[in-house]
């Protein structure tokens, strides 16, 4: 009988082997080099870009292209890329912008209306034929190709494994599965039966993702579907230390510190304005399950400079060694 995986076993992933098989999702709107930088030191195993528009790139888009910013001595991260047309995803993954990024994750599973009605994201669960030519000419990019996709686009669809299947035969070298379908967006407990019958239908790698938070879960998620390795999404978001505890490694979380030293990274890239916008809606999620956290929370967003940020976590944290809080509840979202 195989041997169960587990949170921190290695993963191989075409030639290359990801330290372990721990992943941080793309996440719009959060997945920057800065918050990258954070999971890594934590532990996470791979980290990808936002999701990137393929056109976008081809255009030259100053702000498409910020998303591809690293920080310096980042390595491993793959980008995301989304959209519709095989040839300018094939050319975006040739382009100068992707020159640094071996691995290319294509985006088939962004429930979100905007990107679905361009037939972009779980869209292309609904267009086998075009999902596989979009495959098929990314791989010819010559760049390590994953695709994150979702077991359908409604309750009761049963695709999974016919997707995996169809991923392995255009050419790509692993697969993420989000146990839920495009209509439940991100509620609901994953379909473990569907990520297992993805995971039994090819030998590429499979990563399962939706619904973890724990170790337990981390754990719990690998043995009911046999997968290789797993993506954390919101855990990271409220708690990029999630890394630490879901590989069982050992150490404390200075939220101060992770604020502080995103802070430092983004500010020379992105300036004051965007740096204190991004931080306070960070630091208000990295605080979120701490008692006393809602009465900071107002106070938090209305920081009109990083200097009043800072004062603020001085403050906050001050409290906590006098025994006014600090301690987390439990997350069951």
């Amino acid at each position: 009988m195989k041997r169960t995986v587990e949170p921190g076993d290695p993963v191989k992933i075409g030639q290359w082997q990801a330290r372990n098989n721990v992943f941080c999702a793309p996440l719009a709107g959060y997945t920057d080099f800065a918050f990258r930088k954070q999971c890594y030191r934590f532990g996470a195993g791979l980290c990808f870009t936002e999701m990137v528009s393929a056109k976008g790139l081809l255009y030259n888009n100053a702000a498409t292209k910020i998303l591809l910013h690293r920080y310096p001595g980042e390595r491993d991260t793959a980008a995301q890329l989304f959209g519709s047309d095989p040839q300018i995803l094939r050319e975006a993954c040739e382009s100068e912008n992707l020159r640094e990024y071996e691995m290319i994750d294509l985006n088939m599973g962004c429930p979100v209306p905007k990107v679905f009605k361009n037939g972009e994201g779980s869209a292309l669960l609904g267009d086998f034929a075009l999902a596989e030519r979009i495959i098929a000419a990314c791989k010819k990019s010559g760049k390590r190709v994953s695709v994150k996709f979702r077991i359908g686009l409604k309750r009761g669809d049963a695709m999974a494994s016919e997707f995996a299947k169809l991923c392995e035969g255009a050419g790509a070298d692993m697969i993420t599965v989000h146990g839920r379908t495009r209509d439940m967006y991100y509620a609901g407990e994953p379909d473990f039966a569907q990520i297992a019958a993805a995971k039994s239908a090819v030998s590429i790698p499979v990563i399962a993702n939706g619904g973890i938070f724990t170790r337990a879960d981390a754990q719990a998620m690998l043995e009911r579907t046999g997968a290789d390795g797993v993506m954390l999404a919101r855990a990271a978001m409220y708690d990029p230390h999630v890394f630490s505890e879901v590989l069982g490694l050992s150490g404390e979380w200075d939220v101060a510190r992770t604020v502080r030293e995103q802070i430092a990274d983004m500010l020379p890239v992105y300036g004051e304005k965007f740096t204190l916008v991004q931080m306070r809606k960070m630091a208000a999620f990295y605080l979120r399950g701490r008692r006393g956290s809602a009465q900071y929370r107002g106070r938090l967003f209305s920081c009109g400079t990083l200097e009043e940020l800072d004062a603020l976590l001085d403050e906050i944290f001050a409290a906590e060694e006098k025994g006014a809080g600090g301690e987390k509840c439990a997350r069951n979202d």
